[in-house]
């Protein structure tokens, strides 16, 4: 019975090191009305805690919250400004080596979008 537990606690641990890390430099493109923007998020995983900032095209740096990682999936939040309103950004999405696939949702205004982020070297 002993050693069923120590061969659970094992692959509990290799599919730990097996998770993808959302660590680093990422880099998206993101079609819009007007034009594409250009998406920076640079992160840094802290056990289950996801923490960075977003820089969205000529908007400047923005900090993330609540920021979270569950294996290889990652969500946080992004609350920006502009033209003297604030909105938040929703993120949920999934790391898989060097590629990073995300879903946005802008909070009140029913419109979603995907990316891919790509890590940047």
């Amino acid at each position: 019975m002993k050693s069923l537990w120590i061969l659970a606690l094992m692959a509990v641990c290799q599919l730990a090191a097996l998770a993808a890390d959302a660590s680093g430099t990422w880099k998206a493109s993101l079609e819009t009305p007007n034009g594409t923007m250009e998406n920076t998020f640079t992160l840094k995983v802290d056990g289950d805690k996801l923490t960075g900032t977003v820089t969205m095209g000529q908007m400047g740096d923005a900090p993330i919250s609540e920021g979270k990682v569950d294996g290889d999936n990652v969500s946080f939040a992004v609350v920006r400004e502009f033209n003297g309103n604030q909105f938040r950004i929703n993120y949920k999405g999934k790391v898989s080596g060097d590629e990073m696939k995300l879903n946005g949702e802008v909070v009140g205004m029913d419109r979603t979008f995907e990316m891919t982020a790509k890590r940047a070297k």
